[in-house]
């Protein structure tokens, strides 16, 4: 995306005084509203030809039923590269925050709460996922006899994340049998990353298989059949707020197909994949997100990674319609994504 190009004091002012009306009021904004706004006292004549400016350079629309203009896309990037970096949530709205996360440890935990408190806050969908990260340790494993040539095995990562998964071996392995060999991988990997796990469990299962013959086949059926595969640890995703998308459009069924994207678990890591890079250290807005999803255009991506020091362990961000408080969603995403790394750092 280019950025639009330069425009003069008076035109800024009178785009931010529209951008700023329109997302409060959500009613196209005419000249007449902008003179009681403006503070050089310009006459509503010379604001129609600013406007009939602006609008000539992409930067406002015309509704066809109104005499009033709107923000476009343009327009509202334009806006939020203006926004200043120095803006901070009022002290009600961090205790607010931080009530919401008080007792939170784990990585889950608080990609839970995020997607909750960032829907309230932005009047948005709040969107956190989760990362596999290669630091991540193992805590436990636990194996759980099904039937049908089946067991359930539970992984518990030392950051709290914790994946299970069926999976369906050869021939049949008693309980006895499973708990031994959790018992093994726990008190011989506890605190080791999956695939230096997998290595090593590899080797042993080549040298020791002699030894010790019949724990040595089973953890070779669980081993085989992905009991400690990479995947375990894939993205968790969780998403609120979908119903404060429902007064937005009147076009039924768009907002079907809006609402089915986001509940698609693959999409959102998707979009967020595509937008917010691990290695950016600031809040990104994205207006326009229908490069990656047609389903979403004219909504806006605000979001950032989620890090422990140098370690990202996930992404948290608001998608909602352009009309937005962008100044307040940006200052809560970055307060929310700075606050996982003093929540977690502490619970360490």
């Amino acid at each position: 995306m280019t950025n639009p190009a330069p425009i003069g004091r008076r035109e800024q002012e009178i785009l931010t005084a529209i951008v700023e009306t329109y997302i409060s009021t959500g009613e196209p904004v005419g000249s007449r509203t902008l003179v009681r706004k403006n503070s050089e006292g310009l006459s509503a004549a010379t604001i129609r030809n600013v406007m009939a400016d602006l609008a000539d350079s992409g930067f406002l629309e015309q509704p066809h039923t109104s005499a009033g203009r709107v923000p476009s896309v343009e327009g509202y990037r334009y806006y939020v590269q203006r926004l200043s970096g120095d803006a901070r949530l009022s002290e009600e709205d961090e205790r607010s925050i931080q009530g919401v996360f008080h007792g939170a440890t784990d990585v889950q935990e608080f990609m839970e709460r995020t997607s909750h408190v960032l829907s309230l806050m932005s009047r948005g969908v709040g969107v956190a996922m989760t990362l596999e990260t290669k630091k991540n340790s193992l805590e436990h494993v636990h194996f759980q006899r099904l039937a049908d040539q089946r067991v359930l095995a539970v992984v518990v990562m030392r950051n709290g994340l914790v994946r299970d998964r069926v999976l369906r071996v050869s021939h049949e392995i008693a309980q006895q049998e499973l708990d031994l060999a959790a018992r093994y991988i726990n008190e011989n990997f506890r605190g080791w990353a999956l695939d230096k796990v997998q290595e090593e469990l590899q080797r042993r299962l080549e040298r020791e298989r002699s030894e010790y013959d019949s724990l040595m086949r089973s953890l070779e059926q669980l081993y085989r059949h992905g009991a400690l595969s990479a995947d375990v640890a894939s993205h968790d995703v969780f998403v609120e707020g979908t119903a404060n998308l429902l007064g937005g459009t009147e076009d039924t069924e768009r907002l079907r197909q809006l609402l089915q994207t986001l509940e698609e678990k693959q999409r959102i890591v998707d979009l967020l994949s595509a937008y917010l890079d691990s290695r950016q250290e600031t809040v990104r807005v994205v207006i326009g997100l229908e490069e990656t999803m047609p389903d979403l255009h004219n909504f806006v991506l605000i979001g950032a990674p989620a890090r422990v020091g140098d370690e990202v362990f996930g992404r948290v961000a608001v998608i909602g319609p352009t009309r937005m408080d962008y100044q307040h969603t940006i200052t809560a995403v970055s307060y929310i994504a700075r606050l996982f790394d003093k929540i977690l750092n502490d619970s360490e």
